[in-house]
């Protein structure tokens, strides 16, 4: 079976998409891959419905046509570099951008919303759309997040080591993996990723994301600083659990600074840099002390002191991307989501209940034919 893959996520820095071919054995061959930034003014607008504002609704709908017209364009390039027709595609797994994630709240049920417009690209594209994948499980008293340990542990597993694989998007999440993929596969959001760092970097150096880490290599960590922003319920919480932008904003940033007048702009990135690497590690000590191996993906895989520092946190760790388990970190989210929309294709479970906390195995995603 033949899918597309495409993925926005919380960094809002682009979309990446992949068209995979998945075997009758579950083998997995990437046949294109393809990226594109997100425009600015988007991205903005994305980052704007992140928080309560005016005429929500409208501007929702807007944002959701605009991503779809961006989606659209990627799968038109995997198409012309790969060679392959529209109609031998099985399925776009679109993912859509999400906007809120409040699972487990309110009512005990709670919600999780992504921005996306799959009849449209359905139409615009020819292709089967699979969309809003989450909702299942969090209508199933799971937390719809993260949904990539399945795809870890088929794809990504080692016959003889104890691993684990971190993703850093805008947020960062595990995945525990045991030898010979025993079970149970665990999995569960770390905290952020780089959605601190970027928002820092936007405000001070006005660049989308601090290449390669080079700003946060100027500063030092503050250690007091550092203490409080660990100090959040979240981090202490026990899987199953995941969190977003809902949680992790500017409003937080800015409410702990307040505690830390008149420190240096870097030595705030080198802190925050310090935060992704700390909460990820700790994490990792936490529910996987035997672990010997890290696989990184997502954009924090090409952060160098980022990775530095995830490996300083994790000196007994061997922290390497996922380059070396030949899927580049950049394509790693893509092809699960590809993968979950062969799962919703053939009518097979796309979640991990063991981390999600759902009731149980659920077919994942919503179709609309081509």
């Amino acid at each position: 079976m033949r899918t597309i893959g495409l993925m926005s996520g919380t960094s809002l820095d682009g979309v990446d998409g992949v068209l995979a071919e998945f075997g009758t054995a579950g083998q997995l061959q990437v046949l294109a891959f393809a990226s594109l930034d997100m425009p600015q003014p988007l991205r903005a607008e994305l980052l704007a419905l992140n928080t309560p504002g005016d005429d929500e609704l409208h501007r929702s709908a807007l944002a959701a046509i605009a991503l779809v017209d961006l989606y659209a364009k990627v799968v038109d390039r995997l198409l012309q570099s790969s060679g392959v027709a529209a109609n031998a595609i099985a399925a776009i797994g679109a993912h859509g951008q999400t906007v809120r994630h409040r699972p487990g709240e309110f009512d005990g049920c709670g919600y999780t919303l992504q921005l996306n417009n799959p009849a449209l690209l359905a139409e615009r594209t020819g292709i089967a759309v699979a969309a809003d994948f989450r909702s299942r499980d969090v209508a199933a008293g799971g937390q719809g997040a993260p949904l990539v340990p399945a795809f870890h542990s088929r794809f990504l597993n080692a016959a003889n080591e104890c691993m684990a694989i971190l993703n850093i998007g805008g947020i960062s999440n595990i995945t525990l993996l045991n030898p010979g993929g025993f079970t149970p596969v665990r999995g569960f959001d770390c905290g952020p990723g780089n959605a601190l760092m970027d928002l820092w970097c936007q405000r001070h150096m006005g660049q989308a994301y601090d290449r390669d880490g080079a700003w946060a290599r100027t500063g030092r960590v503050l250690a007091s600083l550092l203490h409080d922003l660990l100090d959040e319920d979240f981090f202490r919480r026990p899987p199953p659990k995941s969190t977003g932008r809902d949680l992790f904003h500017a409003t937080w940033l800015d409410a702990k600074l307040r505690r830390h007048p008149d420190v240096a702009t870097a030595d705030v990135q080198a802190t925050l840099c310090a935060l992704t690497a700390q909460s990820c590690a700790e994490a990792l000590r936490a529910h996987h002390p035997q672990c010997q191996r890290l696989l990184v993906c997502g954009g924090g895989a090409f952060n160098a002191s980022l990775m530095e520092a995830l490996q300083q946190a994790l000196p007994q760790v061997r922290v390497e991307s996922t380059s070396v388990a030949g899927l580049p970190p950049q394509q790693v989210e893509a092809c699960a989501f590809a993968w979950l929309a062969a799962q919703c294709v053939k009518g097979s479970p796309g979640n991990l209940p063991e981390v999600t906390g759902a009731r149980g195995l659920r077919v994942l995603g919503a179709l609309y034919p081509a």
